[in-house]
Protein backbone atom coordinates (compact mmCIF):
# COMPACT_ATOMS: atom_id res chain seq x y z
CA UNK A 1 0.00 0.00 0.00
CA UNK A 2 3.02 2.32 0.75
CA UNK A 3 4.46 1.36 -2.59
CA UNK A 4 1.73 1.74 -4.12
CA UNK A 5 0.93 5.56 -2.54
CA UNK A 6 4.47 6.40 -3.22
CA UNK A 7 4.21 5.27 -7.16
CA UNK A 8 1.14 7.44 -7.40
CA UNK A 9 2.31 10.82 -6.18
CA UNK A 10 5.18 9.93 -8.15
CA UNK A 11 3.13 9.73 -11.17
CA UNK A 12 0.96 12.93 -10.24
CA UNK A 13 4.30 14.91 -9.97
CA UNK A 14 5.82 14.28 -13.00
CA UNK A 15 2.64 14.95 -14.65
CA UNK A 16 2.54 18.38 -13.20
CA UNK A 17 5.98 18.75 -14.45
CA UNK A 18 5.17 17.16 -17.60
CA UNK A 19 2.06 20.10 -17.82
CA UNK A 20 3.91 22.92 -16.84
CA UNK A 21 5.15 24.34 -19.84
CA UNK A 22 4.56 23.88 -23.77
CA UNK A 23 3.32 20.43 -24.96
CA UNK A 24 6.79 18.45 -26.64
CA UNK A 25 6.01 17.84 -30.47
CA UNK A 26 5.63 13.91 -31.41
CA UNK A 27 6.98 14.41 -35.23
CA UNK A 28 9.68 16.83 -36.57
CA UNK A 29 7.24 19.58 -36.17
CA UNK A 30 4.09 20.92 -36.56
CA UNK A 31 4.00 24.02 -38.59
CA UNK A 32 0.80 26.59 -37.46
CA UNK A 33 -2.04 26.56 -40.30
CA UNK A 34 -3.74 29.23 -40.51
CA UNK A 35 -7.67 29.65 -40.03
CA UNK A 36 -7.73 26.27 -38.77
CA UNK A 37 -11.07 24.82 -37.95
CA UNK A 38 -10.49 23.22 -35.02
CA UNK A 39 -9.62 25.16 -31.51
CA UNK A 40 -7.01 23.22 -30.28
CA UNK A 41 -4.26 23.85 -27.22
CA UNK A 42 -1.88 25.87 -29.09
CA UNK A 43 -2.02 25.85 -33.16
CA UNK A 44 -3.82 23.56 -35.92
CA UNK A 45 -1.02 21.58 -37.80
CA UNK A 46 -0.56 21.97 -41.62
CA UNK A 47 0.45 19.28 -43.95
CA UNK A 48 4.01 18.80 -43.66
CA UNK A 49 4.19 17.75 -47.16
CA UNK A 50 2.88 21.78 -47.84
CA UNK A 51 5.76 22.95 -45.93
CA UNK A 52 8.41 25.75 -46.64
CA UNK A 53 11.68 26.74 -45.63
CA UNK A 54 9.58 30.44 -45.38
CA UNK A 55 7.35 28.34 -42.26
CA UNK A 56 10.65 28.17 -40.36
CA UNK A 57 12.04 32.13 -41.31
CA UNK A 58 11.39 35.96 -39.91
CA UNK A 59 13.42 38.36 -41.21
CA UNK A 60 13.71 42.04 -39.98
CA UNK A 61 15.19 41.55 -36.38
CA UNK A 62 18.15 43.59 -37.37
CA UNK A 63 15.89 46.98 -38.31
CA UNK A 64 14.82 49.15 -34.71
CA UNK A 65 11.38 49.46 -33.57
CA UNK A 66 9.73 52.90 -33.36
CA UNK A 67 10.61 54.16 -30.09
CA UNK A 68 8.59 57.44 -30.58
CA UNK A 69 5.84 56.73 -28.22
CA UNK A 70 5.19 57.71 -24.50
CA UNK A 71 6.74 54.67 -22.86
CA UNK A 72 10.03 55.28 -25.65
CA UNK A 73 10.38 51.32 -26.29
CA UNK A 74 8.81 49.02 -28.90
CA UNK A 75 8.88 45.03 -28.66
CA UNK A 76 9.34 43.59 -32.20
CA UNK A 77 7.69 39.31 -31.60
CA UNK A 78 9.02 36.69 -33.03
CA UNK A 79 6.72 33.71 -32.05
CA UNK A 80 4.69 31.07 -33.39
CA UNK A 81 2.17 34.28 -35.24
CA UNK A 82 5.49 35.01 -36.96
CA UNK A 83 7.16 31.98 -37.16
CA UNK A 84 4.45 29.08 -37.86
CA UNK A 85 7.47 26.47 -37.81
CA UNK A 86 7.55 27.61 -33.94
CA UNK A 87 4.33 25.52 -33.14
CA UNK A 88 4.83 22.88 -30.28
CA UNK A 89 8.30 23.83 -30.08
CA UNK A 90 8.24 25.58 -26.69
CA UNK A 91 10.38 28.62 -27.60
CA UNK A 92 10.11 32.28 -28.88
CA UNK A 93 12.51 35.37 -28.89
CA UNK A 94 11.79 39.21 -28.93
CA UNK A 95 13.97 42.19 -29.72
CA UNK A 96 13.37 45.10 -27.89
CA UNK A 97 14.55 49.00 -28.79
CA UNK A 98 14.53 51.65 -26.11
CA UNK A 99 14.78 55.09 -26.33
CA UNK A 100 16.83 57.11 -23.72
CA UNK A 101 15.23 56.30 -20.33
CA UNK A 102 12.63 54.45 -22.21
CA UNK A 103 10.52 51.54 -20.25
CA UNK A 104 9.47 48.18 -20.74
CA UNK A 105 6.50 48.54 -18.31
CA UNK A 106 5.82 46.02 -15.81
CA UNK A 107 4.40 43.10 -17.17
CA UNK A 108 3.92 39.06 -16.78
CA UNK A 109 4.69 36.09 -19.51
CA UNK A 110 1.92 33.55 -18.11
CA UNK A 111 3.15 31.04 -19.97
CA UNK A 112 7.04 31.33 -20.45
CA UNK A 113 10.46 32.27 -18.79
CA UNK A 114 12.26 35.10 -20.54
CA UNK A 115 16.25 34.69 -20.81
CA UNK A 116 17.39 38.95 -21.98
CA UNK A 117 20.59 39.84 -23.31
CA UNK A 118 21.61 43.25 -23.28
CA UNK A 119 23.26 44.14 -27.02
CA UNK A 120 23.75 47.90 -26.92
CA UNK A 121 22.92 50.33 -23.77
CA UNK A 122 22.51 50.34 -19.98
CA UNK A 123 19.29 48.53 -18.64
CA UNK A 124 17.71 48.49 -15.09
CA UNK A 125 15.67 45.10 -15.15
CA UNK A 126 13.84 43.88 -11.98
CA UNK A 127 11.42 41.23 -10.94
CA UNK A 128 8.85 41.07 -7.95
CA UNK A 129 8.92 37.50 -6.42
CA UNK A 130 5.24 36.01 -5.95
CA UNK A 131 2.67 36.53 -1.71
CA UNK A 132 3.36 37.26 0.52
CA UNK A 133 7.33 38.15 0.23
CA UNK A 134 6.53 40.56 -2.75
CA UNK A 135 10.31 41.14 -2.74
CA UNK A 136 11.73 43.46 -5.69
CA UNK A 137 14.79 41.29 -7.22
CA UNK A 138 16.94 44.50 -9.75
CA UNK A 139 20.52 44.79 -11.24
CA UNK A 140 22.08 47.35 -13.65
CA UNK A 141 22.98 45.34 -17.16
CA UNK A 142 25.63 46.31 -19.18
CA UNK A 143 25.97 45.30 -22.81
CA UNK A 144 26.44 41.69 -23.06
CA UNK A 145 24.97 41.46 -19.69
CA UNK A 146 22.26 38.65 -19.01
CA UNK A 147 19.07 38.12 -16.92
CA UNK A 148 16.46 36.03 -16.21
CA UNK A 149 13.21 36.65 -15.58
CA UNK A 150 11.15 33.43 -14.34
CA UNK A 151 8.05 32.70 -15.68
CA UNK A 152 4.85 34.36 -14.16
CA UNK A 153 6.18 36.87 -12.40
CA UNK A 154 6.22 40.52 -12.99
CA UNK A 155 9.14 42.39 -14.15
CA UNK A 156 10.50 45.66 -16.10
CA UNK A 157 13.56 46.66 -18.09
CA UNK A 158 14.07 50.81 -17.74
CA UNK A 159 17.04 52.18 -19.92
CA UNK A 160 19.28 53.99 -17.83
CA UNK A 161 21.36 55.47 -19.76
CA UNK A 162 21.51 58.82 -21.79
CA UNK A 163 21.74 56.53 -25.19
CA UNK A 164 19.17 53.87 -27.10
CA UNK A 165 19.44 50.95 -25.71
CA UNK A 166 18.95 47.10 -27.34
CA UNK A 167 18.17 44.03 -26.01
CA UNK A 168 17.28 40.62 -27.19
CA UNK A 169 14.81 38.32 -24.89
CA UNK A 170 14.20 34.15 -25.66
CA UNK A 171 10.96 32.42 -24.03
CA UNK A 172 10.11 28.91 -23.30
CA UNK A 173 7.01 28.87 -24.94
CA UNK A 174 6.00 29.54 -28.58
CA UNK A 175 3.13 31.92 -27.35
CA UNK A 176 4.30 33.03 -23.86
CA UNK A 177 1.20 35.44 -23.57
CA UNK A 178 1.23 39.04 -22.83
CA UNK A 179 -0.26 41.23 -19.23
CA UNK A 180 0.88 44.83 -19.14
CA UNK A 181 -0.24 45.23 -15.42
CA UNK A 182 -1.15 49.04 -15.60
CA UNK A 183 -3.11 48.30 -19.06
CA UNK A 184 -4.72 45.37 -17.64
CA UNK A 185 -5.88 46.87 -13.93
CA UNK A 186 -6.79 49.87 -15.40
CA UNK A 187 -7.60 49.85 -19.29
CA UNK A 188 -10.00 46.78 -19.14
CA UNK A 189 -12.58 46.84 -21.45
CA UNK A 190 -15.36 47.08 -19.80
CA UNK A 191 -13.68 48.58 -16.86
CA UNK A 192 -13.48 46.97 -12.99
CA UNK A 193 -15.64 49.02 -11.21
CA UNK A 194 -13.80 51.95 -10.10
CA UNK A 195 -14.76 51.21 -6.05
CA UNK A 196 -13.57 47.68 -6.35
CA UNK A 197 -9.80 49.14 -7.31
CA UNK A 198 -10.04 52.03 -5.44
CA UNK A 199 -10.58 49.63 -2.02
CA UNK A 200 -7.88 47.27 -3.71
CA UNK A 201 -5.48 50.16 -3.72
CA UNK A 202 -6.51 51.85 -1.17
CA UNK A 203 -7.05 55.18 -2.55
CA UNK A 204 -9.95 57.66 -3.52
CA UNK A 205 -12.26 56.89 -6.21
CA UNK A 206 -11.12 59.96 -8.24
CA UNK A 207 -7.42 58.47 -8.53
CA UNK A 208 -9.21 55.47 -10.37
CA UNK A 209 -11.43 57.59 -12.03
CA UNK A 210 -8.72 59.45 -13.45
CA UNK A 211 -6.38 56.23 -14.28
CA UNK A 212 -9.23 54.67 -15.84
CA UNK A 213 -8.94 57.76 -18.21
CA UNK A 214 -6.00 57.57 -19.54
CA UNK A 215 -4.84 56.03 -23.04
CA UNK A 216 -2.74 52.53 -22.16
CA UNK A 217 -1.03 51.56 -24.63
CA UNK A 218 0.83 48.35 -25.61
CA UNK A 219 4.52 48.79 -27.01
Amino acid sequence: MANMLYFMGFLALSCSLALASDPSPLQDFCVAAPNGQVFVNGQFCKDPKQVTENDFFFSGLNKPGNTANPLGSKVTPVNVAQIPGLNTLGISAARIDFAPYGLNPPHIHPRGTEILTVLEGTLFVGFVTSNTENRLVTKVLQKGDVFVFPQGLIHFQHNAGYGNAVAIAALSSQNPGLIIVANSVFGSKPPIADDVLAKAFQVDKSVVDHLQSQFWMDN
